[in-house]
């Protein structure tokens, strides 16, 4: 397979004035260059990441050959052509203008369509758009364009988060999202399992209902039920009980937090409640557990005290 053209390598198959770029910005998944060009007739190889390209000066007719068709439109100011990675194509245009080019990347895509979607992506592809008058995506362009001229506190982040915005707003309105299949039918998608198990990690303090657990990955209480079990190979209150003892253990082992404080730390009714399971789960109180465990932590020098005052000679 022919290497993908990453948007630095652009101008050799597409010579222009280059305005502004974000190369040594630091932002991740998202990449800015600014071009004046001429008009020219030239063949672009695939693309590495999505390009969106903003038009800002000059108002030329526009010929694009994509995917074997050819479009013809009228470009300018607040105009936008989208093109899809992995794809060649032919430009034709044949007046001055002054255009920003956006790069998005696949994995921040990607990642993107697996969030919103609760599923993992096989695949996303931009349609064949070669002129869109969006304000949402020219404010977006407008957005990252700003800061790379004049880079702000939180940059980065700022870039970022302007991207997975515009990202959604392109899944909404301009793409087509091939989603893999389930390895097993009835299972919890990869972003779901990990949701799921943070939300209770995070919670494990606080009451934790089957409905609360089962919202936060958008299912039905006896779907997420089924599907929880099939993904964590235990029903979805087996979990949380484990993960509530292992914090209890930690605790009694790490901190000198009081039994009673730790059953509360850890979403136990009461202190009750967490000895009759901690029994059943590890065969001795919690209060046996901290004494042996500060036992291996601090061993007795008792014998060797006996030893000397009574006399008993050291073998």
């Amino acid at each position: 397979m022919a290497k993908l053209l990453a948007p630095e390598d652009l101008p050799v198959w597409v010579p222009g004035k280059v305005l502004s770029k974000s190369d040594d910005l630091g932002w991740k998944g998202v990449a800015l260059r600014s071009y004046r060009y001429k008009g020219q007739d030239v063949h672009i190889p695939a693309m590495r990441d999505f390009m969106l390209v903003s038009y800002r000066t000059g108002v030329t007719p526009m010929e694009r050959r994509f995917d074997g068709r050819w479009s013809r439109t009228t470009c300018g100011p607040g105009a936008v052509s989208l093109l899809t990675r992995s794809q060649t194509s032919h430009w034709c245009w044949t007046e001055d203008v002054e255009v920003t080019h956006v790069y998005l990347s696949q994995g921040l895509v990607s990642e993107v369509a697996s969030e919103v979607t609760g599923r993992t992506v096989a695949e996303v592809s931009l349609a064949d758009v070669l002129r869109t008058d969006d304000p949402v995506v020219t404010a977006a362009v407008e957005a990252i364009s700003a800061e790379a001229a004049d880079v702000g506190l939180g940059g980065a982040l700022y870039v970022e988060s302007v991207a997975r915005q515009l990202v959604i707003h392109l899944l909404r309105h301009y793409a087509a999202v091939r989603l893999r299949s389930p390895e097993r039918s009835g299972q919890l998608s990869t972003a779901q399992r990990r949701t799921a198990a943070d939300f209770i990690e995070a919670n494990l303090q606080n009451g934790l209902d089957l409905a609360t657990m089962a919202a936060v990955v958008n299912l039905s209480a006896s779907s997420f039920a089924r599907h929880f079990k099939r993904s964590f190979g235990v029903p979805p209150y087996a979990y949380v009980m484990e993960r509530r003892l292992d914090r209890a253990k930690s605790l009694l082992v790490q901190t000198g937090l009081s039994v009673k404080a730790v059953a509360a730390a850890c979403g136990f009714a009461d202190q009750a409640h967490l000895t009759r399971l901690f029994v059943r789960r590890y065969g001795m109180t919690p209060s046996i557990l901290r004494k042996q465990s500060n036992a291996a932590l601090f061993p007795s020098d008792e014998k060797e005290g006996d030893d000397q005052v009574t006399g008993v000679p050291m073998a």
